[in-house]
């Protein structure tokens, strides 16, 4: 039995990847809350952002806690095209979920249906990427506490979308992101507890590609994708400022100084066109001029 460490560069990855956790999901939320103030395209953009972001986050807090995941005895590769489908896989299960809530007429069962199918998805993603990965020796699981961990992922989830539907401010939606995170990195670990290995000790070179060549790299394009979204979603503005935009008047009234110089110069253009009329009158009164 191989001796595993799930923290072998001490509290950086599970930090690291907390912060990814909570970044992904504060995105998610205000990007929902964005959505259900809108309509039509507007509506469904701001519902495929919050499923990018929030699956995004997801797949990249578990890439990199994996990256402080050590088997004594063996190097850890991963398989490339099935690691790309646990992100596939996040990203499309959180946005039947956050669609399911977004568009759904009875709130209260999109929420249970929403819940249930982005926790099972989440808990997919999980167990896809640990079964890319490639280790000399065979990886088995207790299946009670994988069972935990997915009802962990389902009421993370659960929780997630309800406070999609009912958190609007954003100090709330901050709380509720590091609450989310906290669950989610739960999750990931209890999973992660549920693994044993058997090392078989072999000289052959293993397939895929290791952590560094292909997780790292991944992990930090994700990472810095979920930054350029919080950009854009800081500076775009919300449903009530727009509103506050458009009901503002095109132009601001002129001032009380304002109108009294106009009224002063109206006046004085008055004057001036009746004092070229008398002179024009006086001109025509006077005696013919001599031949």
């Amino acid at each position: 039995m191989g001796h595993l460490d799930h923290a072998a560069y001490g509290w950086l990855t599970p930090a690291l990847s907390y912060a990814m956790a909570s970044i992904g999901a504060a995105l998610g939320l205000r990007c929902t809350v964005r959505a259900l103030a809108a309509t039509g395209a507007s509506r469904r953009n701001w519902l495929l952002t919050a499923a990018s972001a929030i699956g995004t986050g997801i797949w990249t807090m578990h890439f990199i806690a994996m990256l402080g995941f050590h088997v004594t005895g063996t190097e850890i590769h991963y398989n490339v095209p099935m690691t790309l489908l646990s992100l596939l896989v996040a990203v499309v299960v959180v946005g039947a979920g956050v669609f399911a809530v977004g568009y759904g007429r009875d709130r209260g069962r999109s929420l249970v249906l929403g819940g249930l199918t982005t926790g099972l998805g989440v808990a997919s993603m999980h167990y896809l990427g640990m079964a890319a990965l490639r280790l000399h020796g065979r990886i088995e699981y207790d299946p009670l506490t994988v069972g935990l961990s997915v009802a962990i992922a389902v009421v993370a989830a659960t929780a997630a979308l309800w406070a999609a539907l009912n958190i609007k401010s954003p100090v709330a939606v901050a709380v509720a992101s590091l609450v989310m995170g906290a669950a989610v990195s739960s999750m990931h670990y209890t999973g992660m507890i549920a693994v044993s290995v058997r090392v078989s000790p072999s000289d052959a070179a293993l397939p895929g590609a290791t952590a560094l060549q292909f997780i790292f790299p991944l992990a930090v394009g994700l990472g810095s994708y979920l930054f350029i979204t919080a950009a854009f979603v800081a500076l775009s503005p919300t449903a009530d400022e727009r509103a506050a935009s458009a009901s503002a008047p095109a132009s601001a009234p002129p001032s009380a100084a304002a109108r009294a110089a106009g009224t002063a110069a109206a006046t004085a253009d008055t004057a001036a066109t009746a004092a070229v009329g008398a002179a024009a009158r006086r001109l025509g009164e006077g005696p013919l001029p001599s031949r």
